[in-house]
């Protein structure tokens, strides 16, 4: 017993000082891993965000000078379901970053556009409520930030790296678009459908230089091509009964935009 007490003291010294070291090997693995455990709680904060908000399925109505009540340039509601696909993904996504990949420069690339876009988000619902000129700045702030993140994410693991972000990517481009639409409408600067038909021309713009300049190849381009073609057949859904030509519009777009993600896949492409 006098042994055991006698030695509790160094015992628990070196457990301290093992701490310390594994504290101080953390720490000596640089600003790559800090960055990674950013990456990871900002994807927490943003994907727990809808949970400390009301439900979001468009601005209220009453939140602009003009009234925006059935907007023609908003998806239908059921399109906004893919944020229950983005969210986990976007997760998984900075985990595989942190947990497995926290040293390895390719990793590292997209994070810093990464963590602005997700920081901003946990906060745009909020933002969304109450102020929809804000909301439309800080939407487009996360797309720039989502859209170097995917130009930036690497090659290796797909389905942890390019293919989350360019979902992410994709609906941010459509509902940034559709905040320009909402904001001329809005503020009375046009009449809904010619805001409808701006919104619907810049995604499609956006659309086609992200897939035939800024991600030429790569996996990352089918989830974004994929997600924007998502919010611009909501818009066609939502305007099926009200305006056709607009329908119609936004389907000529979305097969473009299909079109140009799957182009590299054509029978005798270059591989």
């Amino acid at each position: 017993m006098t042994r055991a007490r006698a030695g509790f003291p160094s015992q628990a010294l070196q457990s301290v000082f093992r701490g310390l070291g594994k504290a101080r090997g953390w720490a000596h693995k640089g600003p790559m891993r800090m960055k990674a455990i950013l990456l990871f709680a900002a994807a927490v904060f943003f994907a727990v965000a809808p949970f400390l908000a009301p439900e979001f399925g468009g601005f209220q109505a009453d939140l602009f000078p003009v009234p925006q009540d059935r907007p023609p340039v908003q998806p239908a509601g059921w399109a906004f379901g893919i944020w229950g696909v983005i969210y986990p993904w976007i997760v998984v996504h900075a985990a595989a970053s942190l947990f497995t990949r926290d040293e390895d420069p390719a990793w590292d690339a997209p994070r810093w556009p990464m963590i602005l876009s997700l920081w901003l988000g946990s906060a745009w619902l909020g933002a969304a409520a109450v102020n929809p000129l804000l909301a439309t700045a800080m939407i487009w702030v996360m797309l720039a930030g989502a859209l170097g993140g995917l130009a930036l994410a690497p090659a290796e693991r797909p389905l942890l790296a390019r293919l989350p972000i360019g979902l992410y990517a994709g609906w941010l481009t459509a509902a940034s678009c559709v905040s320009v639409g909402l904001a001329l409408a809005g503020w009375g600067l046009t009449g809904p459908v010619l805001a409808a038909v701006v919104g619907l021309v810049l995604a499609v713009a956006i659309g086609l230089w992200v897939l035939l300049w800024l991600v030429r190849e790569g996996p990352g381009r089918l989830s974004y091509g994929a997600a924007l073609v998502w919010g611009l057949a909501g818009v066609a859904a939502a305007n099926a009964g009200t305006a056709p030509l607009l329908m119609l519009a936004a389907i000529a777009g979305a097969l473009l935009l299909a079109a140009a993600a799957l182009w590299p896949l054509r029978p005798g492409a270059a591989t």
